[in-house]
């Protein structure tokens, strides 16, 4: 599973020490080039007769460059109130394309005209990581083209005179995106719930990181009661059967922290009974973009091995099938953590797949180290109307207190991987209030999340209560801080979720908070 590696460059000088390098690409806020006075002239010269210099892509012929291939690709206006590094990174994709077009397979990057604010102290990283985002090529197109074909581009050296970058990180953080990209990108059939086990089993190998695959119907019947019912009209097909994936890593030396995190991996939603209709079905293969994620960030765990940290992951792999064993909205399911759950629609499906692996997570939290909880899910369409292109999370009070999200957050916008922050209400109770004796709660309310208040946020409440851990609130005996984070607006590139790119948000803003020391 390749990807361009990053390669360190202290000076240009090394430039012409290293004649793999075939284009030099300037992404800047400004016009010239600090680090070279032939190319800084030529821009300048080029500017003069051309007025797309400093407003638009631009390549030009250069005996000074690598290759003779020079890319100046001008970011958007740095001074505006809204500009963020993720300015240097869409620039970045556009040249990278232009560079691998034009027969380079081996450029540089170099940024000009940093502000000076710290926000952007990681533009170059981000310029990386966002022309490897633009160079991935679907799973599927890659064994069948072939990776030669479709991602000719092998490396990525990035001109970096301060010596700031972390290669290794940047290559551990590109490696866990591109896993992620390729769960969650790929189609129904080729990643459905044993194939997406087998990927992950295959990605893990010879790592420190330990994987274990559930697949006995009884015993997930009996552990995971709502994952269960949702993958009841998929037991039929063989190939369709549900998954659940256990991934651990820990770290050396004692404890201190303990991260778990739990995935939601439709392979397909239907909708199930609850029938998807009116076209709204297609896409639906990217419905396991948080499970991929939570692969994702272990994989990059795996590369770096951090000292001290033990990290979980728990994925639910199922497909929502409709069927004549299918369950059905009315039903009441008692789940593992002892909740009579009544279902209210069954296309809110993601949240019982996630449910009960949360409740086994909440209760192994108590005796681990410093422990925080996470779901991940393109949970809510509500969460895309919501915040649009941005991830939310939305966190308990004990989490609140610890300011989980906020640093998150703020990890994010250093990183080019920015989120929105939200909070569970009293309001949020209500929608998922038992109605009669007969139950404990309702899973959803039975119409679309996008016209329904508080439609992000209420889900996360009935995970909260369902699996138990709203028994561990900030006024417990043992308080568990607990992060859910939606990417339904955020997990492919710009909303068209059949064709679009997964982004493999937010491993970066994870990666950048908890594994970046």
């Amino acid at each position: 599973m390749s990807f361009p590696n990053p390669v360190g460059l202290s000076s240009f000088d090394q430039l012409s020490q290293e004649p793999s390098f075939d284009a030099l690409i300037i992404v800047s806020s400004t016009i010239g080039f600090s680090h070279h006075e032939g190319i800084d002239a030529q821009i300048r010269n080029a500017a003069k007769t051309d007025h797309r210099v400093g407003k638009e892509i631009v390549f030009l012929h250069s005996d000074d460059c690598p290759g003779h291939r020079l890319i100046h690709a001008p970011t958007a206006d740095l001074t505006r109130d809204v500009a963020d590094v993720r300015d240097f990174g869409d620039a970045a994709k556009q040249a990278i394309e232009m560079a691998k077009n034009a027969g380079a397979v081996n450029p540089v990057i170099a940024v000009e005209g940093l502000p000076k604010h710290e926000s952007f102290q990681e533009a170059l990283s981000v310029a990386y990581l966002s022309a490897c985002q633009s160079l991935w090529k679907p799973l599927e197109g890659r064994e069948v083209v072939g990776e030669e074909k479709l991602e000719p581009v092998k490396t990525i050296g990035l001109l970096d005179p301060d010596n700031r970058l972390d290669i290794n990180y940047l290559a551990a953080v590109e490696s866990g995106r591109r896993l992620a990209r390729d769960l969650c990108g790929t189609e129904p059939e080729r990643m459905a719930p044993p194939k997406f086990a087998e990927y992950c089993e295959d990605a893990f190998k010879g790592s420190d990181v330990k994987v274990t695959v559930e697949s006995d119907r009884a015993d997930l019947e009996q552990k995971y009661p709502l994952l269960a019912a949702v993958a009841r009209a998929s037991q039929s097909v063989t190939r369709h059967q549900p998954r659940v994936v256990h991934l651990t890593y820990e770290g050396e030396g004692p404890i201190e922290q303990t991260l778990m995190f739990v995935g939601k991996a439709v392979t397909y939603d239907t909708g199930g009974a609850d029938l998807k209709v009116g076209g709204h079905m297609a896409g639906m293969s990217r419905d396991k973009g948080g499970a991929a994620a939570v692969a994702g960030f272990m994989k990059t765990v795996a590369e770096l091995k951090p000292k001290g940290i033990k990290v979980i992951g728990a994925i639910g792999a199922v497909r929502n099938s409709i069927g004549a064993d299918c369950f059905v909205a009315d039903e009441i399911i008692t789940a593992h953590s002892g909740k009579r759950v009544r279902i209210g629609n069954t296309d809110a499906e993601g949240r019982l797949v996630m449910c009960d692996l949360l409740s086994h997570c909440r209760a192994q939290a108590t005796n681990e180290a410093n422990s925080q909880l996470f779901t991940i899910a393109t949970l809510t369409g509500h969460a895309a109307l919501t915040a649009g292109p941005y991830t939310i999370f939305v966190e308990n009070a004990p989490a609140r207190n610890n300011k989980l999200a906020s640093n998150l957050q703020a990890s994010g916008e250093i990183w080019g991987d920015c989120a929105e922050i939200s909070r569970p209400r009293r309001e949020d109770w209500k929608i998922i209030r038992p109605r009669s004796e007969a139950d404990d709660l309702l899973s959803s309310n039975n119409g679309a999340s996008v016209s329904v208040a508080r439609g992000h946020q209420f889900p996360m409440t009935f995970l909260s209560v369902a699996s138990g851990l709203d028994e561990h609130g900030q006024y417990s005996d043992k308080p568990l801080p607990y992060c859910h984070i939606d990417i339904a607006g955020s997990g492919v590139e710009s909303g068209d979720w059949q064709h679009d790119k997964p982004t493999a948000a937010p491993v970066i803003a994870l990666a950048g908070h908890f594994l970046k020391g």
